[in-house]
């Protein structure tokens, strides 16, 4: 399994335990919020706000919470108007890092994400430095122990998914971003007890990255992931189970 995948995989057991539930939520509003916004109340009509709304839910979100985020975002409710945008840099070791936002204020977040990258060993790059790096997919993983293997090729393949790999104890579900739900909701139907399952970028290649570097570069993604105004942060590095492992701790 690629590193961004062990790293998918940590980062929401992390956040299942995480004490900062309110950052979390926060995050989650304001991407809902923005799909109301652009592409208005429809759940049927609007991808975007039903991918958020599922990820809402998955962090166990209560509906009251999402119901106001949504009528925030179509103007029905008074809200904050936030803007989008994506920062393309480097970490530790030439790693590719994409992150993207939702601010109040382009200008000041730029600035902290700028002085992030510099503190923990990367650089800030120009717009199309690394975005070509990666692709738009959906991303499952399903523990091992929790379905029969056959079966679970059986069911992504015949429902859409681009492939079905094992690695350890995961096994990652790829698709296409327009069948992610579709494979999704083919897994559930069959009592599939999914772990993660996420619109993502996933890296096109990796860099293998040991010890020091790893450490850093790790340091890296949950501080930008930590800011506020962070929505997503994808990166193509290749790092070593063990020390992934350490950040579960």
């Amino acid at each position: 399994m690629s590193g961004h995948s062990k790293w998918a995989s940590i980062k929401h057991k992390k956040a299942a335990v995480d004490a900062r539930r309110g950052k979390v939520f926060t995050k989650l509003i304001k991407e809902i919020t923005v799909a109301a916004r652009l592409g208005g109340g429809d759940l049927e009509a609007n991808p975007r706000l039903r991918t958020a709304i599922l990820a809402a839910k998955a962090n166990n979100m209560p509906q009251d919470n999402i119901q106001r985020a949504i009528k925030k975002g179509t103007g029905e409710l008074p809200g904050t108007s936030y803007e989008e945008a994506s920062y393309e840099g480097y970490g530790t070791g030439g790693i590719a890092v994409l992150v993207n936002i939702l601010t109040e204020n382009k200008n000041r977040t730029l600035s902290e994400i700028r002085y992030i990258f510099s503190k923990n060993g990367g650089s800030l790059g120009e717009a199309g430095c690394v975005s070509w790096l990666f692709e738009k997919k959906g991303q499952i993983l399903v523990e091992e122990g929790k379905v029969d293997e056959d079966e679970l090729f059986m069911v992504a393949l015949e429902a859409g998914a681009e492939d079905v790999r094992k690695d350890g104890s995961t096994y990652e579900i790829i698709t296409q971003a327009k069948d992610f739900e579709v494979v999704k909701k083919a897994l559930e139907a069959h009592g599939v007890e999914v772990s993660v399952a996420e619109i993502t970028m996933l890296p096109q290649t990796t860099v293998k990255l040991e010890s020091k570097q790893a450490q850093q570069m790790l340091k890296l993604m949950e501080t930008l992931e930590d800011h506020d105004d962070v929505q997503h942060v994808y990166a193509n590095f290749d790092i070593p189970e063990e020390v992934m492992a350490e950040m579960i701790a």
